[in-house]
């Protein structure tokens, strides 16, 4: 059965469990999911958990397959997270990066056509050969959704993607999620602070409060 299943996940920093015995139902794949709620409610900690970067216990099924405890190969295959600000210092032409993010997966190397359509989706073909070093904020952003898209996973995790957007980017991001989400038959789990947008575009949201819903 395709989806993501969350069963009494905890997760947090040393003694400070930040989220405590969270239940979801299953997010099928296909759909887009909201992650909503205050500063410091522990968005960030659930994604990071998920993805591996924090010690977690309970149940996490993607596809069927247990989470938690698995290796870190396992899970950088099935799982994609994008952090709200790329690693600063990066020396790669747009284009490089993106086809090194496609490098990290084991399905294969992506060709420099299928990289070009991705960011003229994003609307940012124009960047391919400037270095990362050069772009902006939002630039950033588009370039971090590209390298995150291109991998393919099973679960996209995405943490305020659309924080250095204007607003007519950020609809053209959420669209194209809305697109891509059920093309790939992947479940997508995406940040955010704007309810309209969460109602308008996702097909389900989570709200946290101090690490529940």
């Amino acid at each position: 059965m395709s989806g993501l299943q969350i069963n009494a996940l905890s997760a947090g920093y040393g003694e400070r469990r930040v989220i405590d015995g969270l239940s979801v139902e299953r997010l099928a794949g296909g759909q887009v999911c909201a992650l909503l709620g205050p500063n410091g409610c522990g968005k960030s900690t659930l994604l990071r958990a998920m993805v591996g970067l924090h010690p977690a216990r309970g149940s996490l099924l993607l596809n069927g397959c247990q989470l938690v405890g698995c290796s870190a190969a396992h899970r950088s295959r099935q799982v994609v997270y994008l952090p709200q600000t790329l690693p600063e210092g990066v020396r790669l032409s747009v284009l490089e990066s993106v086809m090194v993010a496609r490098h990290a997966t084991a399905e294969g190397d992506a060709n420099e056509r299928e990289v070009l359509a991705l960011l003229t989706r994003l609307g940012i073909a124009h960047l391919a050969l400037h270095s990362l070093t050069t772009l902006s904020g939002g630039q950033k952003q588009l370039v971090g959704l590209a390298q995150s898209l291109i991998r393919r996973p099973a679960l996209l995790l995405l943490d305020e993607p659309l924080s250095a957007l204007d607003l007519n980017y950020q609809f053209h991001v959420m669209t194209l999620l809305r697109e891509e989400t059920p093309k790939r038959d992947i479940v997508t789990i995406v940040v955010l602070h704007d309810l309209n947008i969460a109602l308008r575009h996702a097909d389900h949201a989570l709200l946290l409060s101090q690490g529940r819903r």
